[in-house]
């Protein structure tokens, strides 16, 4: 992109009316939840409750279930067995190895409750050079989440 067209799209004034119009709020979208492909829908979910503290708050359908959402706060991730085999991101490519981000106030707090869980830790809480501090843990399927915050 040329800089007077950079320079023009990070300005705002420089918008046009239709571009105006559909300009979207901060304020309008309050989460993200990430979509997982899981060997077993019941393993995964067990997981996500039993480890990690998630709520599970849905499961269905109730007659064959293979698909499931958990929370825990504001952080949702839904889990879908869909026959097959997860392909976490660090599968892919070892230097993006994180499939979800949870930004978590305090994650010293966080790596406690959790270690006092037994929950393995797959990096331990460390301030890394992105700029973040926090910690990350594999889920049943090799997922990676990071629990951090900007420092």
């Amino acid at each position: 992109m040329k800089k007077r067209q950079r320079e023009r799209a990070n300005n705002p004034r420089s918008l046009g009316e239709n571009d105006r119009r559909n300009d979207i709020s901060p304020a309008d979208i309050s989460s993200i939840a990430p979509f997982f492909i899981v060997r077993d829908l019941t393993s995964a979910l067990a997981f996500y409750r039993d480890r990690l503290g998630f709520e599970i708050i849905f499961e269905g359908p109730a007659d064959d279930p293979f698909f499931g959402i958990v929370r825990r706060g504001g952080a949702m991730i839904m889990l879908k067995d869909v026959g097959v085999a997860p392909l976490p991101n660090c599968q892919r490519e070892p230097a993006a190895r994180w499939d979800a981000y949870l930004n978590v106030p305090d994650p010293d707090a966080l790596a406690a409750k959790f270690a006092a869980r037994q929950v393995a830790f797959s990096a331990p809480l460390k301030d890394d050079d992105d700029g973040l501090r926090g910690f990350e843990v594999k889920d049943a399927d090799g997922y990676v989440l990071y629990f951090g915050r900007p420092l």
